[in-house]
This record gives structure tokens, sequence and C-alpha cells, in this order.
């Protein structure tokens, strides 16, 4: 019997593409959960199970990565994005955990608009990860990266609006400090974003 000892080849591009996936899926979900108001242990759940399920992607692309010697960029790079497109559902999974245990109810408007900012950068790198596949595709994944950024900076200003109607408004210290952190939480969503952006361009410049 003959026995095959050449490294196994992988298709990365898959596993990424799977990946970015579950991000996506996590940005949708916590958008229809804020816009309830409310989190219960089902929704908090299902949110876990999103969170793992991004995980064991994660964690196929590294454990392939130590398996092929042929890989369509950088090893370290790989490995970068992997973990970094991963950092999406786990910060997701992290507000929707902290909003369940803070007991925070009814629809806060912030963090509807924080989500649907969210689902639309998560988007966005999803298409510039899927992107990455094919250079004819370069332009339309560099305007992804490009559409991430300006959103980041919407993050940006949503925050500081959101936290000075907070110290503004609300009296309760407590309650100030919950939502702070959610806020905050949310704008550092849309900070992997970027990181991913900056990365996915990177990549592309030592592929041109």
């Amino acid at each position: 019997m003959l026995i095959n000892f050449m490294p196994k080849e992988f298709n990365f591009f898959d596993l990424f593409d799977k990946q970015v996936e579950y991000a996506v899926t996590a940005a949708k979900y916590f958008k229809e959960l804020v816009a309830k108001g409310a989190i219960d242990d089902a929704s908090l759940q299902k949110m876990r199970d999103i969170e793992h399920d991004a995980d064991d992607a994660a964690h196929s692309i590294i454990a392939n990565l130590n398996k092929t010697f042929i890989t369509p960029f950088d090893r370290e790079d790989i490995h970068t994005l992997a973990k970094e497109v991963d950092d999406i559902p786990d910060m997701i999974n992290t507000i929707v955990s902290r909003l369940h245990i803070y007991k925070i109810k009814g629809v806060d408007t912030k963090l509807v608009e924080f989500a649907a900012v969210i689902e639309q950068s998560t988007v966005a790198v999803a298409c510039a990860v899927n992107g990455m596949r094919n250079s004819k595709h370069a332009k339309k994944v560099t305007d992804c990266c490009v559409e991430i950024n300006r959103l980041e900076n919407v993050g940006d200003a949503m925050r500081d609006a959101a936290l000075a109607e907070l110290f503004e408004n609300e009296k309760d210290p407590i309650e100030v400090i919950k939502r702070k952190e959610i806020y905050q939480d949310a704008e550092t969503v849309l900070d992997v974003c970027e990181d991913i952006a900056h990365m996915v361009e990177s990549i592309l410049v030592k592929q041109a």
C-alpha cells in the first residue's frame, strides 16, 4: 500500500469565506436583538452558539495552516487575519452577554444605530475578504476597505455623541457605567473591522 507523504493543500479562501459568514451572522443577529430591547436566555445561547461556530472556523484555518506548506499568502498573515476576523463575533457576543448580565431593558436607540453600522461594516469586511481570492477584484476589495474605514469614523462620532448624551441626561451613576461600557464595546467592534481592512490592504500590497 502506498502512503502519501506529500503535504495536503487546503483552500484557505473557502475557509475564510466561511469564517466571515459567521461574523456577518453575529452582526445581523445583534441588530435583531437590540431592536427588541431585551436579551433572554435563549437569545444569549443562540449568540453563544454563533460565536462558538466562528471559533471553530478560526481554529480550522489555524489547524490547516499547520498541515500545509502551500499557502496563498504569508503564513503569518493568514494566522493574524483569522484571529482578527474571529474577534468580531467574540466582541459582539461579549456585548450581548453584558446586556444580559446588566439587565438592560428597553430599546436603546443609540445602540440600535450602532448595531446597524456594525452590520454594514461586517458586511464590508466579508466583501473585502471574499474578494481576496481573485486579483481581478482588487479594486472592489479596496473600495470595501475604504468603506470600513469610513464606518469606523462614523462609529467614533456616534460613540462620542452617545456618551455626551448619557453624561448629560442619566443621573444614576451605575447606569452610566453600564451603558458607557456597552457603547465603547460597540465602537470597538468597528475598530476590529478597521484593523481587518488594514490587514487585507497590506496583504494586497504584498501580493501585487
